[in-house]
């Protein structure tokens, strides 16, 4: 998975904290989210019947999945589109470039597809030659910043619309006097960069929000109207979906673009919606190409507990509530996932061997306002806290000096003697340590209890000796 970090999450959340610019950006449009979504839910009586139904739909849907995939690829088939199987980025770089070479063209345009950055798509097509332009209006913003996405919804949000107008002025080569920082200014430059892109590029590249089983049918949503051009005026279009986004019946999207705008942009509905299914005579592109990528989502399956993970319906609600997120931003996961989600998912696609993978899902509070909120009940602190097992184990090995201290401290607490003398070696092992009643700083593998919090001193007298001496006495 491409945009991984080289160092832990912890590492790269420090830095990201010693910029105060970042942590107002974020603070002001997290907190505008929270608020609108709060708003818009409480306008249904029903939001937690709709919330089961969205669990449901999806628990259904990973029980049945192999099935529902094969049903899927028949139904597109039956309507004029062709499926491909990749089972990683590498497969699917290579069959998606080959499909624009095919056609001979130089520029791709594409549209809300995490996916593709999940495989570094964009990269692997300039190493053939061919250019991918984004079209939503924060992933173009960081495409020209050459930067990475550091929320699922909003990729921009790191930066604000000052950032932006320089970003603009620099590689539009406009004037300062001609462009200010209002939103519309800065929204009517990329429109017309982009219009022109939409009448002369021939292939198009989306993601899938969801695909429908039954019918073949593949929709995306999105709130800007450039999903809408990529999907209709290229010649060619090209769908990559992780394999988690089918849903079995087309009814299934009645729950679903209920509880996806209201999480997500904390609208009613989202401006567009777009489905297709196949291809059709002198109606849109002519030729349609679906790609459903594994790249370790079947692993992920086969995991009782983690399979939770692919419920996902990428709305970023767990992002815009999560404490943790709002000061450190996305880029500190080092992963195209931020976030709880990410924090969730990134180890299980990539797995718990490195150091990088290892720390994500300690960037947490445990608070659990990401349970509150996902929209497909999504149990995240749980899989955090099982997360956090695992890579225990990864790191001990066949020993766990943790589980072993543990052991050997019920061994103790089950004993009164054995307690009464612990404490005593305790009183004199702190002393090294101890000052003014408490413990600042612990040696070797302790170190970690005292990074951040002080510990009290054990008392020159415990309780129990308190209570032999002065028990009977009024």
């Amino acid at each position: 998975m491409p945009f991984l970090n080289p160092t832990t999450y912890q590492k790269a959340a420090k830095t990201a904290l010693e910029n105060p610019q970042l942590r107002r950006n974020l603070g002001k449009a997290t907190t505008a989210i929270r608020e609108k979504r709060l708003r818009v839910v409480a306008e249904l009586p029903d939001w937690q019947q709709l919330r089961d139904a969205g669990a449901a739909i999806k628990t259904n849907a990973m029980q049945r999945l192999p099935e529902l995939l094969l049903q899927l690829e028949e139904s597109v088939q039956k309507a004029g589109g062709k499926v491909h199987w990749a089972s990683d980025a590498v497969e699917a770089n290579q069959i998606v470039s080959s499909i624009v070479k095919s056609h001979n063209a130089k520029e791709v345009i594409k549209i809300k597809s995490i996916t593709t950055d999940e495989i570094g798509l964009n990269d692997a097509l300039l190493e053939s030659g061919v250019v991918a332009i984004e079209t939503d209006l924060a992933e173009l913003i960081v495409q020209l910043a050459h930067d990475h996405p550091s929320h699922i919804l909003v990729p921009a949000i790191h930066k604000n619309r000052s950032e932006i107008r320089e970003l603009f002025l620099k590689s539009f080569n406009i004037k300062p006097e001609d462009l200010t920082d209002e939103p519309r200014a800065l929204a009517e430059v990329a429109r017309r960069y982009l219009r022109q892109k939409f009448l002369t590029v021939p292939v198009a590249i989306s993601g899938a929000n969801f695909a429908i089983a039954e019918t073949g049918t593949v929709s995306v949503v999105e709130s800007e109207g450039n999903g809408r051009m990529c999907l209709t005026l290229p010649k060619v279009l090209i769908s990559i979906m992780g394999i988690e986004k089918v849903l079995p019946e087309l009814r299934d999207l009645e729950v679903m673009l209920q509880l996806l705008p209201r999480s997500s942009t904390a609208e009613r509905m989202n401006p567009y919606t777009s489905l297709w299914t196949g291809v059709h005579a002198d109606d849109g592109p002519q030729e349609f190409h679906l790609v459903l990528l594994d790249n370790g989502r079947t692993k992920v399956l086969g995991d009782e507990v983690g399979r939770q993970a692919l419920h996902c319906i990428r709305c970023s609600a767990c992002l815009n509530v999560c404490p943790v997120y709002e000061r450190a931003g996305g880029h500190a996961y080092g992963s195209v996932y931020p976030g709880p989600i990410g924090a969730i998912l990134t180890p299980q696609l990539i797995g718990l061997e490195t150091a990088h993978a290892q720390s994500l899902p300690f960037a947490s509070s445990l608070c659990g306002a990401c349970y509150e909120v996902c929209p497909v009940k999504i149990n995240i602190p749980e899989i955090l806290v099982y997360l956090r097992g695992e890579v225990v184990k990864e790191k001990t090995g066949f020993f766990n000096l943790e589980g072993a201290a543990l052991k050997s401290m019920a061994w103790v607490f089950m004993d009164a003697k054995r307690y009464e003398l612990a404490q005593q070696a305790a009183r004199v092992g702190q002393i090294p340590f101890a000052k003014n009643n408490k413990i600042s700083s612990l040696a070797g593998f302790m170190t970690g209890w005292t990074n951040s919090r002080d510990l009290p001193s054990v008392p020159k007298q415990s309780f129990r000796d308190w209570w032999r001496e002065n028990k009977g006495k009024s």
